[in-house]
């Protein structure tokens, strides 16, 4: 479920009054970096105040972690960890737990694409750019708050993971570390949707596509299972699959288990060479969009 962007336009006060007036449709260069960033908190606000007047946007963030994690523990967790018993289960719950970090993540990165899409067919985004801020402080507001809503789920997550059985053993700061790096690389999943979003002609088949993309790399990853069971083919394509190294860097910071150098390094660089990519270019189809 997409958190869909406030319909009114900002106020004055809100979208950076005391900044040099521009006329709409400017080149977005020719406002300040103060004026741009008192715009993107304006709207950052606005955003936050739409999930407290509709609370229902916040479904998917609050019940797919306790829903995917009961299931895959309780359903999957005994048949999965070998024997069916309860050590087994408990052994399952410290390796699914982190690798769901980074699930919870694209799960939610996936739904931006449909609000986009949506806002767009009711005119919101039109409404937006006619105004006098830069354009790509509409999209960036919208990544801010989608991050927050990511951080919600994973703290969710990792909630009911304590409340089943999941255990750190004193990695606290590892913790911290793991959450920081599911949101960065979450972040940088928002732009992919953002762009599929805004080239996509229909909310449904923005779906379609999230889905085509949302499941070989949610299950071709070591999310769920060790990937050493896997044939030849598929286990080369978890080697290459960001998410598999966003769960590997989990387990190694939250549990002390292995090296984290190597993982953590591919999780920052896959990060960053996405958003890199697809920013840029979904900030120039959010201006060209009609």
């Amino acid at each position: 479920m997409s958190t869909t962007t406030a319909t009114a336009p900002p106020s004055p006060a809100e979208s950076g009054q005391g900044a040099a007036p521009v006329k709409p449709g400017a080149d977005e260069g020719r406002i300040g970096l103060r004026a741009n960033l008192r715009h993107i908190g304006a709207l950052v606000r606005r955003n936050a105040l739409q999930i407290k007047q509709d609370p229902e946007s916040m479904m998917d963030a609050l019940l797919m972690p306790i829903i995917f994690t009961l299931l895959f523990v309780f359903v999957f967790g005994g048949a999965i960890g070998g024997s069916g018993s309860s050590a087994s289960r408990d052994q399952y719950i410290q390796y699914l737990i982190p690798g769901m970090m980074g699930m919870m993540g694209m799960s939610i990165a996936m739904a931006v694409g449909t609000g986009i899409n949506e806002d767009f067919r009711k005119g919101v985004m039109d409404r937006f750019r006619s105004m006098p801020i830069a354009r790509s402080s509409v999209l960036v507001a919208k990544s801010v708050v989608e991050v927050a809503r990511m951080l919600v789920a994973v703290i969710v997550l990792l909630t009911v993971g304590f409340l089943v059985g999941f255990d750190i053993n004193g990695h606290w700061m590892g913790m911290l570390g793991a959450i920081g790096l599911t949101a960065l690389f979450g972040a940088s999943l928002l732009w992919i949707f953002i762009l599929l979003g805004l080239t996509m002609r229909t909310a449904q088949a923005v779906q379609g596509v999230s889905f085509l993309v949302l499941m070989p790399m949610q299950f071709g990853s070591s999310v769920f299972v060790p990937t050493g069971t896997m044939p030849g083919w598929l286990e080369a394509f978890t080697k290459v699959n960001p998410l598999t190294h966003v769960a590997d860097s989990a387990r190694g910071l939250m549990l002390g288990e292995g090296s984290v150098g190597r993982p953590v390094m591919w999780t920052v660089v896959w990060a960053v060479g996405l958003t890199l990519a697809t920013a840029p270019l979904a900030i120039a189809k959010f201006r060209k969009k009609t």
